[in-house]
Order: structure tokens, then sequence, then C-alpha cells
């Protein structure tokens, strides 16, 4: 249950900015990847970790980059 909540906030956030999806995806991927090394089952949660944090630091370097 906890997994499909993170995995709906997580298309959550790529649907209000899909300019950062790239981010995302990177993210996950390296979060599965970190979750997957960690134990079983930790994968997905990994991922949805990854791709929230990669969300957010390309967001904020967006915003950076607009406002200079």
């Amino acid at each position: 249950m906890r997994s499909v909540l993170i995995a709906a906030i997580a298309a959550t956030v790529l649907a209000a900015s899909p300019a950062s999806a790239k981010g995302c995806l990177r993210g996950a991927a390296a979060g599965g990847l970190a979750g997957h090394m960690v134990g079983k089952g930790h994968g997905v949660m990994g991922a949805a970790a990854g791709c929230a944090v990669a969300h957010h630091h390309y967001a904020k370097k967006a915003a950076a980059a607009r406002k200079h």
C-alpha cells in the first residue's frame, strides 16, 4: 500500500512539471538500483524517493536559471 502511495505522489509531481521528467528518470534509476542493493522490496521505494529528490534538484536548478 505504501509503495502505491509513493508511486502516486511521484506521478503527481511528474504531471505538475513535465520539463523535469529527465531528472526524475535519472533519480528513479539510481534510487531503484540503490534500493535493490539494500534488500528485497526496497527497489520501488528507492525509485520513488530518487525520482522525488532528482525532480526537486532539477526544479531548483531551472528556477535559478530563470532568475538570472
